[in-house]
């Protein structure tokens, strides 16, 4: 299978390639040349078979190129390995016609872990066979960067730098990714918002020259091509246990940069029956505007119960826009260059063809705590904020003239993860950490506080590459996260005195080298 650019210029390429390759060179995104299609049949023989065998079978029209049946198939089994429920994605049953997929069993207890833990393996298998070493950039808005980090860190080839937006989400968010350690692992907070991360992101992959020669940037975002694949496959699993291929069901997705329902849209094409996919968005409703007026506009963000969803823009949507405009590079070329203006106007041939297959919803704090509280109230049920969002969007289409059949609400997050959003739902109830983060507040974080200034960013990144680097004033060998006043760390390395005076000027240079030690261990001397 080829795959070719959103923007019509770029090269096609292999799926190995674009494993590797993010944005395309046009500035496009990447999406399959055209897709597998299954048959009633194919999807009958399907019904009954456990997630990682649906996987199997769903995903290996995109990499045979790469992959045989059998590498593919151990390299998801060990994907789901970690995950704590059998079913990985159980279906729960709310009222009548109102279902929850619990896409929060994984590692990191959110729907990202199911692509990024088959990502990593990927990853790691394709470097191997290359020989190559590369840099793993991404932005996160909560959970992306916890599920990157978790999927990625073992990969012997890889080094990654997370930005997120610093104060801006969830403490269990953070604690994730920055008690997630290792030798090449860099969580990043930068003193702005979301999109100033995304930007960050896009404009390095636009210009690598700040990188050593030999290296280059992947993407773990969801502009990765292998993240939306694997997302599809849980539409497959539900909608098969709950009657298709003759049954039909619905989809509401909690919705921010909108790869997570471009997802239930492949599943549709691909010949998964789906009666409607619901866009339920927050304040932050520039998709719900779109989807109501035609107009594609940032707008300012609001802090909100639902950080994961704090987005102005939604990056994969330029996948759908591809589709709606006929596959039209040229077309979606021009309308992202008349984008960075600030707003651009969908044709009423590209905005019809989106209202057949697309509705949304708009839910606001306020109706985002309600739901919480009445759901657990009828099933003692808790809900996340974001998967509230969801159920609360498919309860409206009750008696509205929508499809009959059932609701599936993508959960996407574990409660656990969003305790204040649960205290002011008024529940008389916490959601507690899974034993395996139950320490999680104890446990000791690594970041660094970074401004919004591109320059400094790339600077630190390229001034800490590499598995080992040795500190200069210990003389010991360590990983690489900076040593710096400006770090979340209460614990720095032997020499900290020395460290912790490095001079800002040393910091916004980017000579680093030597500065930058974690958990220090003996290592050679000299």
């Amino acid at each position: 299978m080829r795959y070719v650019s959103t923007r019509g210029s770029a090269p096609a390429l292999s799926f190995e390639d674009v494993l590797l390759t993010g944005l395309a060179s046009d500035g496009g995104l990447y999406v399959p040349e055209a897709l597998p299609e299954f048959s009633e049949q194919e999807l009958l023989e399907m019904r009954g078979l456990p997630y990682q065998a649906l996987a199997a079978r769903i995903l290996m029209p995109f990499v045979a190129d790469a992959f045989s049946e059998v590498e593919l198939r151990e390299l998801i089994d060990e994907s789901y390995a970690s995950f704590r429920h059998a079913a990985i994605a159980p279906l729960v049953q709310l009222e009548h016609d109102q279902w929850v997929l619990e896409l929060f069993h994984g590692p990191t207890l959110a729907f990202k872990d199911f692509a990024l833990q088959l990502l990593g393996r990927l990853l790691d298998a394709v470097l191997e066979r290359r020989r190559e070493k590369i840099v793993i950039m991404g932005a996160t808005s909560g959970d992306t960067g916890s599920a990157a980090i978790a999927g990625c860190r073992d990969c012997a080839n890889v080094d990654i730098f997370i930005l997120h937006p610093h104060g801006r989400i969830s403490e269990v968010q953070r604690r994730q990714m920055t008690t997630l350690s290792g030798p090449t692992v860099h969580n990043l907070a930068i003193e702005g918002s979301f999109d100033d991360c995304q930007d960050m992101v896009k404009a390095s992959f636009r210009d690598q020259s700040f990188l050593p020669e030999g290296r280059r940037l992947v993407a773990v975002n969801s502009i990765n091509w292998a993240r939306i694949m694997a997302q599809i496959v849980y539409y497959f699993y539900a909608g098969l246990a709950l009657g298709a291929p003759h049954r039909a069901a619905s989809y509401s997705v909690p919705t921010g940069n909108f790869g997570d329902i471009f997802a239930g849209y492949l599943a549709a094409r691909m010949g998964l029956p789906v009666a409607r996919l619901m866009i339920a968005t927050n304040q932050n409703d520039v998709l719900h505007r779109l989807l109501s007026s035609g107009t594609y506009a940032r707008q300012t963000l609001h802090k909100t119960h639902s950080p994961s969803m704090d987005i102005s823009v939604s990056s994969n949507f330029e996948r759908l826009m591809f589709d709606l405009y006929g596959r039209d590079g040229d077309a979606i070329a021009d309308l992202m260059e008349q984008f960075k203006g600030g707003a651009i106007d969908l044709s009423q041939d590209a905005l019809s063809k989106a209202h057949e297959r697309f509705s949304s919803e708009r839910v606001d704090d306020e109706s985002t705590l309600a739901c919480i509280a009445d759901i657990w109230e009828r099933c003692e049920y808790l809900l996340d904020p974001h998967s509230a969002i969801g159920v609360a969007a498919a309860r409206r289409t009750t008696g509205n003239g929508y499809p009959a059949g059932p609701w599936v609400t993508l959960a996407t997050a574990h409660p656990a993860k969003f305790p204040d959003a649960i205290e002011a739902s008024g529940v008389n109830t916490h959601a507690a950490l899974p034993a395996h983060l139950a320490d999680l507040y104890e446990r000791e974080e690594h970041c660094d506080v970074l401004p919004h200034d591109l320059g400094e960013v790339q600077r630190f990144m390229a001034s800490h590459l590499g598995a080992m680097k040795r500190c200069t004033c210990s003389r010991s060998w360590g990983s690489t996260s900076q040593c710096s006043s400006r770090s979340y760390r209460s614990e720095r390395c032997a020499g900290r005195a020395a460290c912790v005076s490095a001079p800002e000027a040393s910091i916004a240079s980017g000579n680093l080298a030597g500065w930058a030690v974690a958990s220090v261990t003996q290592g050679p001397a000299g």
